[in-house]
């Protein structure tokens, strides 16, 4: 076994003299009356006073309802004046009934067009005039070809225009031919029978005999 350390003396020493302190202040009061007063203190009667329990305020009023609008009231409107006109009948309303057939009108009749006019044209031959002549120089040349003219012939058989339609190739022979056609006197072409002044057409062939 280990040996007991004992406590320091200073330690000792001041429970020693927190002891004796105590025991002096125990004395001091018995002596003075301090006990009985803290007695009498105890035995006095304890006054009990019964508090009202606060009440707790009541909580803040809802807010007044808001005041009720009425609507406003539905405007009238009149309705619009309506004239209503009844139709009139018709006229070609059927007013009465018949069992007898209406006779049908009967067709018109197609008007006949007109025959197309009949166009004749003028007889143009080199046996009713005299023969052109052959230009002098042309025959030296040997020139030859075959002049086509176109003659107006008018109402009475007369040549009133006359162009070369086709030359020979030779200017002399065609200016020879026309003048001496020009000189002629022809049938005349007729429409539904009646003269009628008419172009036509004629060849004359040149050639060195």
């Amino acid at each position: 076994m280990g040996l007991a350390v004992a406590p320091p003396p200073t330690r000792r020493l001041g429970g020693i003299t927190f002891v004796v302190v105590l025991h002096a202040v125990v004395v001091y009061a018995l002596v003075t009356g301090l006990g009985r007063q803290a007695v009498e203190v105890l035995r006095a009667p304890l006054e009990t006073k019964i508090i009202d329990e606060l009440k707790a305020p009541p909580p803040d009023a809802p807010p007044p309802p808001p005041p009720k609008v009425a609507p406003p009231p539905t405007p009238y409107i009149p309705p619009p004046d309506v004239v209503i006109r009844t139709a009139p009948a018709p006229t070609n309303a059927i007013t009465a009934v018949t069992t007898v057939k209406p006779v049908e009108a009967p067709p018109p009749v197609a008007k006949a067009e007109p025959a197309p006019a009949v166009h004749v044209a003028p007889v143009l031959a080199a046996a009713n005039c005299r023969k052109p002549e052959y230009p002098p120089i042309s025959a030296r040349n040997e020139e030859e070809g075959t002049t086509q003219l176109l003659l107006l012939v008018d109402v009475d058989g007369h040549v009133a225009e006359g162009k070369v339609e086709q030359s020979s190739g030779h200017k002399r022979l065609d200016d020879a031919a026309l003048s001496a056609f020009s000189l002629c006197h022809f049938p005349p072409g007729t429409v539904d029978g009646k003269p009628e002044q008419a172009w036509g057409r004629i060849k004359y062939v040149w050639k060195v005999e």
